[in-house]
Parts: structure tokens; C-alpha cells; sequence
């Protein structure tokens, strides 16, 4: 027979064989979702898809095995009571046609037609006789020692079960212990799925606050712009032009109504940990990127302060460091930076300019001190609610304090600048 014609000896065929105390399957495809997931999970895990298989078919044998075992049993017990009645009944049917064929004898003898004592008493002696062979009989199949005929037999009964039910005890616990080692794997899986899972939702709610708060500080930046006649955009997202998306926000000066005087860039940070020269890197940084003269560091809070750094002081002739609220950073201090940042670069860029230095420094150190104080009090503001109306009144009168000044700086800047076009 060709090979084709034989369903055995078909290549695509799935074979099992059994080769001594191995196992070889080939090209057999199992369709179960629960075998697959379970293969899939330990493979992630680590664990080989063959390992997991094999463990799955011992595991299996042992429970089909267990199983055909308590049907032998059975069976064994069911032959057993079937053959012990048949050999108690052929022993009674031998003794009954005994005693008939020895009656018939005894009547042969004394006459068919006799009743006479004799007769009685060879009856009612076998009747007894049968009485006692039966008791006898009872008696010894029901006896637990060697007299019973069947005591071998019951014991090698008796020990084939105890054998197997200590087997099947042994693989029992060998496969509770392999299918609770399952479930700690499985387990270990899902608390580590779990724990990726939490760890991702923190980083993206860190990120999304970063974005919040950038995007919070852009608003203001541009509200502050608008008010001056200077351009501002968020550039955070943007490629410069050098490469690299430092900057998070650009001002023009006076670039919403002509050429732009001046470029300052704006970097927002709302995380812990931030040192000093990585400050200064970021907005070295920002500044070579967006092409400006001047950066400000905005942070939410002091307590994001870079450490040994002052806020609203001015670091290498070109970078000022602001803290602000973080749900509302549009208040005066970052007013203060925007607005000082903007005269140093109105003061930088022609350096034959006259502008009064002492009077600047006066009117910004002035104009720091009194911000230091109205934080201070907008921070008592929150916890003393008792005289606030006054409180605030003196709040107000030192905000227009520290505007007084940012306007006297800008006047000496413009009258410096309108001299030097005079000239």
C-alpha cells in the first residue's frame, strides 16, 4: 500500500508513541484557551512552553491514572461478591441434591411406600446435618483468618487497595504542591503587572502636572506680554532652529508692535530635587537654543528653590531664578522677573547707553524687599483670618510699591535710550 493511501503514515498526521518510558508526540495540536493562556503566562514568566507542557501531561496521567484505579476497585469488588454468592450457592445445590439423592436411596431401601420411624429420623438427621453444613459454611467465607477459602484473595484485595490509595495519596499531594507553585507564579505575575501598571499611572500624573504647571506659567507670560507690546510664544514642544525643544516660553520685546529689542526665554519646573548647575545648564541651555540674552527659571514653590540659590537675584549677568504658586503663578513675583529680566536686556543691548546703575540696583533691590514682604504676608493671609481686610489693604499698597519701582527702572532705561538717540 502506498504510503499516501495509509492514514498512519501520513506526515501531517498527528502521532503519539509510546517508546519505552518516554512519551513523543508530534504535529498534535491541542485547541484548549485555558492550556494556551497558561503556556503563555509561564513563557512570560520565564518558564519554557516544553516545561510547562510536560508538566501539564504528568500531572494529567497521575489524575487519569487515579481515577482508572478507583474503577478497578470497584470492579474488583463487584467480581468478588459475584463469585463468592455463586460458590456459596453451588455449595448449598450440591449439598440439597446430596441429601435428595440419599433420601431417594433410603427409600429405594425401605420401600417407596414406607413412613416408619427410620425414615422419619434419616430425615430430620439430614435436615440437621444440612442445618449445620451451612452454618459451617457461613461461617468460614466470613471468617478473617487462614480457614476461609477466599482469605488470599481478600487479602491481596486488601493490600492493592492500600497501595494504590497511598499512590494516588503521594501524586495528590506532588500535584497540589506543582498547582500551588502555578499559583504563586501566576500571582507574583499579576502583583508585578500590578505594581507596572501603578508606577506608569504615577509617572504620567507627574507628567501631566508638569505640563500643567508650563502650561499654567505660559498663560501668564503671554498675559503679561500682551499688556507691554511684547510678542510671546510657548516653544516648549517646538524644534529650534539649532535643535534640541529647550525653552518653554519666548518673549520678544516690543515685538508685537515693531523689531524685537531684546529675547528673553522662560524655563517652568515643577520637580523636587533640582541643583544649581543643573539650573544654570538648563538655562544656558534654553537660551543658546531660542537665541536669547537673558533666562528666568520659574519653579513651583521655594521649596523647589536649586539649593544656595535666591530668587528674583540675578546669577551671571543673565539669568534670574523666580519661585511661584503653582495653581496660580500669574501673581507679582513672576511680574517682577518678567519685568526686571526685560530692563537688563533693554540695558545690554547698547553698551554706550548712560543708564543711572546705582538707581537700578536701589530701585530693584526696593522693589525685592517689599515683594519678600507681601509674600510673607499673603503666606499669614491663609492662616489669620481675623484682620484681613487690613492686611490686605497693606498688601495692595506694597504691590503698587513694587510696580512704582519696575516703572522708574523702565523710565531711566527709556530716558537713557531716548538721550543716546539724541545724541
Amino acid at each position: 500500500m502506498e504510503a499516501s493511501e495509509n492514514p498512519n503514515l501520513d506526515p501531517r498526521r498527528p502521532t503519539v508513541r509510546a517508546l519505552g518510558d518516554r512519551l513523543v508526540v508530534e504535529r498534535l495540536e491541542v485547541e484548549d484557551e485555558r492550556s494556551s493562556q497558561l503556556v503563555r503566562e509561564r513563557v512570560e514568566a520565564g518558564q519554557s512552553a516544553e516545561q510547562t507542557v510536560r508538566d501539564a501531561i504528568e500531572i494529567g496521567a497521575r489524575v487519569l491514572e487515579r481515577e482508572g484505579v478507583g474503577v478497578e476497585v470497584d470492579y474488583v469488588k463487584a467480581e468478588f461478591g459475584k463469585h463468592a454468592g455463586e460458590l456459596a450457592e453451588r455449595l448449598l445445590k450440591s449439598i440439597d441434591a446430596g441429601n435428595e439423592l440419599l433420601a431417594e436411596e433410603i427409600a429405594k431401601s425401605f420401600g417407596a411406600d414406607r413412613q416408619g420411624t427410620v425414615q422419619q429420623q434419616i430425615k430430620e438427621m439430614l435436615n440437621s446435618t444440612a442445618e449445620v453444613q451451612r452454618e459451617s459454611l457461613a461461617r468460614q467465607f466470613s471468617a478473617s483468618d487462614g480457614s476461609n477459602p477466599l482469605f488470599d484473595f481478600k487479602q491481596s484485595v486488601v493490600r492493592a487497595l492500600k497501595e494504590a490509595d497511598a499512590r494516588q495519596q503521594k501524586e495528590g499531594l506532588e500535584a497540589r504542591r506543582r498547582i500551588e507553585g502555578l499559583t504563586r507564579e501566576v500571582l507574583e505575575l499579576k502583583e508585578r503587572d500590578e505594581a507596572d501598571r501603578r508606577v506608569a499611572d504615577a509617572e504620567g500624573a507627574g507628567t501631566r502636572k508638569g505640563l500643567d504647571f508650563e502650561a499654567r506659567v505660559d498663560d501668564a507670560i503671554l498675559r503679561i506680554a500682551s499688556a507691554r507690546g511684547d510678542a510671546a510664544s510657548h516653544t516648549g514642544g517646538e524644534l529650534a532652529d539649532g535643535g534640541g525643544k529647550k525653552g518653554d516660553t519666548l518673549v520678544e520685546l516690543g515685538g508685537a508692535e515693531g523689531p524685537s529689542a531684546g529675547r528673553i526665554v522662560f524655563e517652568s519646573k515643577d520637580k523636587d530635587g533640582l541643583s544649581r548647575n543643573s539650573a544654570w545648564k538648563e538655562l544656558d541651555d534654553g537660551m543658546a537654543a531660542r537665541a536669547a540674552s537673558f533666562a528666568v527659571l520659574v519653579v513651583a514653590g521655594e521649596e523647589r528653590m536649586p539649593a544656595r540659590c535666591e530668587q528674583l537675584t540675578e546669577y551671571h549677568g543673565n539669568k534670574l531664578i523666580v519661585a511661584v504658586d503653582r495653581d496660580e503663578p500669574g501673581g507679582l513675583a513672576l511680574e517682577v522677573a518678567y519685568r526686571l529680566a526685560a530692563a537688563r536686556v533693554l540695558m545690554a543691548r547698547d553698551s554706550d547707553l548712560e543708564v543711572d546703575a546705582a538707581a537700578v540696583r536701589d530701585a530693584a533691590e526696593s522693589a525685592v524687599a517689599t515683594l519678600q514682604q507681601a509674600q510673607r504676608i499673603r503666606s499669614n493671609l491663609t492662616a489669620v483670618k481675623t484682620s484681613s481686610d487690613k492686611a490686605r489693604e497693606g498688601l495692595d499698597l506694597m504691590v503698587e510699591a513694587v510696580r512704582s519701582q519696575l516703572e522708574r527702572i523702565e523710565s531711566l532705561v527709556e530716558e537713557a535710550l531716548s538721550v543716546d538717540a539724541a545724541d
